[in-house]
C-alpha cells in the first residue's frame, strides 16, 4: 500500500496489536479514501499481490461510499493466504480526511505504518461482535497504564468518555473530580464513578454495551439485505 501510495488507515485487530491491546489477527483491515485515483492505486496494489474478491460486494467506489466492507484473498507467494478487508465508511465516525487528520503515525523497521487514531478505533470497536467488547477493556487499559504518571486533558477525557474498567473509572474520577463532572453530561454513569459505586458503575457499562450492540445492529440491517440482494443477483446470473 505504501509503495503504489495508497492513501489508507490500518484497523481492526493489527491496529489493536500496535496499541498494546494484544490479539493475534490473520486480516488485515484498512480504512481507505473512497475516491477514484486513490482506488486505482489501491487497485493497483492489489494486483501486486495477486488479491482476489472472495465475496459481494465487487469492489466498486459506490459500494466503500455505502458502508460495505470489500473482501480479498491474496496468492503472492509471500502473502498467499492473507485477507484483505477495504472500508471507507463506518458506523459512528467521520469521513476518512478526519480520520486521516486524527491519524496515528507509528514507526517500524519497515517504515512507517498509517494507524487510525485510537479513539477513532475504539468507536470502530463498538459492533455486535462479542470479541470486540473486551478488546476496548484492552486498548483502554493499556492506554492509561502508559499514561496515568503525566496525562493530559485529551487523555483525561478520553478514559472518562470510554473506559470500560471500574476501577480505573474509579480512580480517574477521584482524581480528576471536575473533568468527571463535565464529561458526566455526555455519558450518566459517570455519576457511580464520582461516587466509588463499582456495582451500578458495572450496571451502566453493560446496559451502555447493549445499547451500542443494538445501534450496530440496526446499523447494518439494510447493509445485509443489500448484501443479500447482491448474492442472488450472482446466483441468478450463474444459472443463466
Amino acid at each position: 500500500m505504501r509503495t503504489n501510495g495508497v492513501r489508507c488507515l490500518l484497523m481492526g485487530g493489527q491496529a489493536c496489536v500496535l496499541y498494546g491491546g494484544a490479539e493475534f489477527s490473520r486480516d488485515t483491515d484498512l480504512a481507505v479514501l473512497a475516491e477514484d485515483d486513490n482506488l486505482r492505486r489501491l487497485q493497483t496494489a492489489l494486483d501486486d499481490l495477486e488479491a482476489r474478491s472472495i465475496a459481494v460486494p465487487p469492489f466498486e467506489r459506490r459500494h466503500l461510499e455505502a458502508g460495505h466492507a470489500v473482501h480479498f484473498r491474496c496468492w503472492t507467494p509471500d502473502a498467499r493466504g492473507l485477507r484483505i478487508d477495504v472500508m471507507s465508511r463506518m458506523r459512528g465516525l467521520p469521513a476518512f480526511e478526519d480520520l486521516w487528520d486524527r491519524r496515528t503515525t507509528i514507526e517500524t523497521d519497515k517504515g512507517p505504518i498509517e494507524v487510525l487514531g485510537l479513539p477513532d478505533l475504539v468507536t470502530a470497536k463498538k459492533t455486535q461482535r462479542d470479541k470486540d467488547w473486551p478488546m476496548i477493556t484492552r486498548l483502554l487499559e493499556a492506554h492509561y497504564v502508559q499514561r496515568s504518571e503525566s496525562p493530559v486533558d485529551a487523555d483525561i477525557d478520553f478514559w472518562l468518555r470510554e473506559s470500560r474498567t471500574p476501577a480505573v473509572l474509579i480512580d480517574v474520577a477521584r482524581s480528576w473530580r471536575d473533568r468527571c463532572r463535565a464529561v458526566q453530561s455526555v455519558r450518566p454513569l459517570l455519576v457511580h464513578a464520582i461516587a466509588a459505586d463499582e456495582v451500578l458503575l458495572n450496571e451502566g457499562l453493560r446496559a451502555e454495551e447493549t445499547r451500542e450492540r443494538e445501534a450496530d445492529r440496526a446499523y447494518w440491517e439494510p447493509l445485509k439485505r443489500e448484501l443479500e440482494a447482491l448474492r442472488r443477483a450472482r446466483r441468478d446470473v450463474g444459472r443463466a
